[in-house]
Order: C-alpha cells, then sequence, then structure tokens
C-alpha cells in the first residue's frame, strides 16, 4: 500500500501552516508479540516494580496496525522501534524478529523503519552482538542500542555511585566504547540524578551520539524536583553529541496534562534547542497515563506559537537526521 511522502507532507505542511500535515516521526516507542515473544516484564508473574505503577494493560500485543488504530489522524510517517526487554538470553532475536516485521508490514508508513537494539555493555558477548547488528539482515536497521545502567533511588544516590553495571563500571565502559567503532548511538535511560555520569561519557567518547530518553526522567513537577532536574540535564547541554528525546513524561497516579508538561518543554528548548530535541511516544507504556492520539495533539498545543521549521525540527527532521531515515 502506497504511504504518503515525507517530503511532500513537509512541503505542504510549510506552505499551509495547516497543522494537520505536520508530519510526525515518532522517535522512540515499542512493538511486541505477547505472549508468542519472550519479554519478561509482561508476560511473567509477579510483575515488576514499575514507575507508572500498575502496568497490566499493557501487558498484550502492540503491533503496527495496533498503533495505527489509536493514533487517530496524526500523520505519523516513521517509526523508530524501541528495544522492550526481550530475554537477556538471545540478546539478537529481538532484532531479527523486529527486521522481520519491518519487511511483513505492508503499510510503509506503519512499519518500524529503525530499531534501537537490545545490548549488554558489560557482557562478554557485545562484541559478538555489535558485529551482528553491524551484518545482513540488521546492518542499516539498528541504528542504536539500548542498555540501562545500574541505577538507584534519589534518597540513595551518592556522588561517587560506581557499581557494578553502573556508568562508572569499567566492564560497562569498555563495552560503551565499542560503539563508535561499529557506528551505532546510545540510547541512555537513566533518572536525572545520573546525568553527571552521562556528562563524563559525552565527555570521554565524543564520537558516540548519545539520546537521552525520556527527558532524564523528571519525575514528580514540584519547583524543586523540576529546578534539580533542570540544573542536571543542563550539565550536557554544552556537549554537542548529546541529544533529548521528549517522551516517556507520565507522573504516576495523575493524568497527562498541557500544564504537566510545558516547564519540561520549555526548559529543555532553552538549554539544547530545537535542534537537538525530538518528540516521542513511548507508546504503548505511555498508554497507561495518556491516548496516542491526545499525546500528540498535546505535544502539537505545546509548540504552537513556535516557528514552523522548529516544530519540524521535534516532530519530524531531527529523528529523520539522526537515525537516517531517507
Amino acid at each position: 500500500m502506497s504511504s504518503p511522502d515525507v517530503a511532500q507532507v513537509r512541503q505542504t505542511f510549510l506552505t499551509t501552516g495547516d497543522e494537520a500535515w505536520l508530519p510526525i516521526v515518532d522517535a522512540h516507542h515499542h512493538y511486541w508479540d505477547v505472549p508468542r515473544n519472550p519479554h519478561p516484564w509482561l508476560t511473567d508473574l509477579p510483575r515488576i516494580s514499575f514507575r507508572y505503577g500498575d502496568y497490566e494493560a499493557i501487558c498484550k500485543d502492540f503491533l503496527p496496525a495496533d498503533y495505527a488504530t489509536n493514533c487517530g489522524d496524526h500523520l505519523v510517517l516513521r517509526h523508530i522501534a524501541m528495544e522492550g526487554e526481550w530475554t537477556s538470553q538471545d540478546p539478537t532475536g529481538e532484532a531479527l524478529w523486529m527486521q522481520r516485521l519491518a519487511e511483513t508490514t505492508s503499510v510503509h508508513h506503519q512499519r518500524p523503519h529503525a530499531l534501537a537494539a537490545q545490548i549488554w555493555l558489560d557482557r562478554a558477548d557485545v562484541g559478538d552482538v555489535l558485529q551482528a547488528y553491524s551484518q545482513a539482515p540488521l546492518v542499516g536497521f539498528v541504528r542504536s542500542v539500548r542498555h540501562k545502567p545500574h541505577c538507584t533511588s534519589r534518597e540513595q544516590y551518592r556522588e561517587s555511585w560506581a557499581e557494578p553495571g553502573s556508568m562508572r563500571c569499567p566492564r560497562w565502559r569498555a563495552g560503551y566504547a565499542q560503539l563508535a567503532g561499529a557506528g551505532l548511538m546510545f540510547e541512555l535511560q537513566a533518572p536525572w540524578w545520573h546525568m553527571a555520569e552521562a556528562l563524563e561519557l559525552a565527555r570521554d567518547f565524543p564520537g558516540t551520539q548519545v539520546i537521552v530518553n525520556h527527558a532524564g526522567m523528571p519525575g514528580t513537577r514540584d519547583a524543586p524536583t523540576l529546578s534539580a532536574w533542570r540544573r542536571a540535564m543542563a550539565q550536557l547541554a554544552p556537549y554537542p553529541n548529546v541529544s533529548v528525546k521528549i517522551s516517556g513524561l507520565g507522573v504516576k497516579g495523575q493524568a497527562w496534562t498541557l500544564a504537566q508538561q510545558a516547564p519540561v518543554l520549555q526548559a529543555l528548548l532553552a538549554d539544547f534547542g530545537p535542534a537537538r530535541c525530538m518528540f516521542a511516544s513511548n507508546h504503548p507504556v505511555d498508554a497507561l497515563v495518556v491516548s496516542l492520539s491526545d499525546l500528540w495533539s498535546g505535544f502539537k498545543a505545546l509548540t504552537r506559537e513556535l516557528p514552523p521549521e522548529q516544530r519540524l525540527a521535534l516532530f519530524c527532521d531531527n529523528a529523520m537526521n539522526l537515525y537516517q531515515l531517507s
């Protein structure tokens, strides 16, 4: 089935100013096939502790047709699929499944166009996994990797944090050092109080692009927490090899509102600029706090006063360029 051309849709938006024509690249969401594929956190009991609380509602299939059904009239034309914690015993299995999903999804603008794949940077097989991602059929499809580093609570965090599996762990950093040679970006998911460690990665490995997931996970929106989050994130702004995904912004037990998200967006745009930020849905996970259609409507509402070129950067261009989507 034919799909809208990104360049044509982009030009129509610039010509008309009609945000119904605003092209969207969803820079971070998941596809999974439950229970046929091994995602222990989605299939096993008891469920794990989760930042949004009870997540039973997302322990089911989420495939391209489901995304299309849920996104309403928004023109989501490209998809960056994020690894979904497939079993670590099969580190390349999800990438191979996702690549087959891309090949078998008939509607071009609904398929995964690139993948942020699983990696375990502190394991002995890190080189073998990176080699698999650099060979057919995964080369050019896997554009980045994610390994959530070992983190702790804000209350227990200390500036000298260097636990095994953390961003300061020698084995972890040795694995990270191989990413530049593999031509892969790094997707960092860690709470904001760990950003001093991320700064060290950006500084010490300038050849590796760091993409901070979920805006550094600001958490609650009280003024002291927001201020501390912004200071932590601002440490990364001087490093040109750092970009930020504006995604995963839900707060446990609270409605997803424009008022809740506005200060996060404003701070990131002020500190990083619109050329280094990109919107993403984090669905189906964030379906626990906001519908897919309402999320995209909310991001549009929050950016309505920005120039068209900046909106295109946030919704489309930055992700297209960073993930090399033609």
